[in-house]
């Protein structure tokens, strides 16, 4: 729509990890140059993290771009996947299998070990070719641990004076919790490199919006006030992905008024069509957020209650705080949610799933419980599901279910996750019968 106003050859600010869109911030540019010494150096394992919609896969993609051709690479995009089909993946990347092979099933019946073995000797034959193999696995966070622990094992491939697969894992803030768990302590060990990325500050956003703008062929028709750059600064936050879908919204705003300057009101406008907050703050790791987040949501809702009720036990036992009633109104800022909204049965089929919490209905404040517990799951990455449940003289609960499984290793993986992020959650793999109130 506004690209052919505004001369651009393409949209500057796609959501999509375009490499040559780039921009090299200090943290950015910081990354890069660590990464590129990491593969230059062999040195093992490397973990770049960073809040949502920092650039990591970009930065992925822009790193995967400037490797020279006697370094060969896989990236791994979907960490949803069984052992044996990451080593087809990997494989399949360096150029060991072909997709052929992959769709015409005739690696079905290989075993772990042979796809192992594989790729052992693929790596072997690289060094008298004196060439190199690199893996990034992106969303690194999602990895169940017994997937970790096969990933571990493959840097394990080494001769005596060298590693054989330099391995880069990239991902939220919390993979690092997930990394520091007793169970990851090996893999966590042979991490030589850790970086997080962070988000721009004002002036590191002017120039991001410049680089989009210049890089998609506009840049000498449709410039941002000063005023407009710290307004993109303060809803985003700094988050790139944020200041992409702002400045896509402002450009189209000004497109419809056939204006050539963006202006503070076009941003503000845009946030609010967005529904973007009037002042995001930037989120530290998922460990320490949780406090912040349902401390927020215990409040009001405590006030709105007048007592300590539901939401008061989900502060107490995940942010690990004290709660006392409020007797100051508090404005809503969202229509209060309600029993009725709370329906989100698990799909047929489930086998397991892992219990998160548990509310009596008869509590007034459990749907406000119920959602903030449901925001601070979903913003870790997890779907959630919930279950209404009868238990007699006990009364009606309502159960916040996370995920749906048919592994149930995978199941106690998430829950050793979520236990380890927050401590008293208490979170416990439970057949689909028994957390649907089904079960005999």
């Amino acid at each position: 729509m506004y690209e052919e106003y505004y001369g651009f050859a393409e949209k500057p600010f796609s959501l999509t990890p375009d490499p040559k869109y780039l921009y090299r911030s200090e943290s950015h540019a910081n990354a890069f140059d660590l990464l590129q010494y990491a593969i230059r150096r062999r040195e093992g394992f490397v973990v770049v993290t960073g809040d949502i919609g920092t650039g990591k896969t970009t930065l992925c993609r822009a790193l995967l771009e400037q490797i020279d051709r006697t370094t060969f690479t896989a990236l791994v995009l979907n960490p949803f996947l069984s052992e044996e089909d990451l080593l087809k993946r990997i494989l399949l990347d360096f150029g060991v299998i072909s997709r052929e092979e992959v769709k015409a099933g005739a690696l079905a019946g290989v075993t772990k070990h042979e796809l192992v073995d594989a790729l052992y000797d693929f790596l072997l034959g690289l060094i008298p070719l004196k060439a190199s193999a690199v893996l990034i696995i992106d969303e690194a966070q999602n990895l169940p641990l017994h997937i970790l622990e096969q990933i571990r094992i493959l840097s394990n491939l080494e001769t005596d004076k060298e590693k054989l697969l330099q391995i880069i894992l990239v991902g939220q803030l919390n993979l690092q919790t997930t990394l520091r768990l007793p169970a990851m302590r090996q893999l966590d060990q042979r991490v030589s490199i850790r970086y997080e990325l962070k988000p721009l500050d004002r002036e590191a956003v002017s120039a991001y919006v410049s680089h989009r703008l210049m890089i998609a062929g506009g840049a000498s028709s449709v410039s941002f006030t000063e005023k407009a750059f710290e307004e993109v600064h303060k809803l985003s936050g700094g988050i790139p992905r944020l200041i992409n879908l702002l400045c896509d919204r402002a450009l189209l705003a000004g497109f419809s008024v056939r204006a050539r300057r963006i202006t503070p009101d076009m941003i503000v406008h845009a946030a609010q069509n967005l529904d973007l907050p009037a002042a995001p703050v930037v989120r530290p790791a998922w460990r320490h957020r949780r406090a912040p987040l349902l401390a927020g949501a215990a409040a009001s809702l405590l006030a709105a209650a007048g007592g300590v009720t539901a939401t008061a036990y989900l502060y107490q036992h995940l942010a690990g705080g004290t709660v006392q009633a409020s007797t100051q109104p508090v404005q809503a800022e969202r229509p209060a949610p309600t029993v009725a909204a709370l329906h989100r049965p698990l799909p047929d089929g489930t086998a397991s799933t892992v219990l998160a919490g548990s509310f009596a209905l008869a509590d007034p404040a459990t749907p406000g419980a119920v959602q903030s517990l449901t925001e601070w799951l979903e913003a870790s990455g997890y779907r959630v599901y919930y279950a209404e449940v009868d238990l007699g003289a006990r009364g009606r609960w309502q159960r916040v279910l996370v995920g749906r499984y048919n592994d149930v290793e995978v199941a106690r993986d998430d829950a050793i996750r979520l236990n380890a992020a927050a401590p008293n959650l208490a979170a416990r793999v439970v057949t689909a019968e028994y957390a649907t109130g089904t079960a005999p």
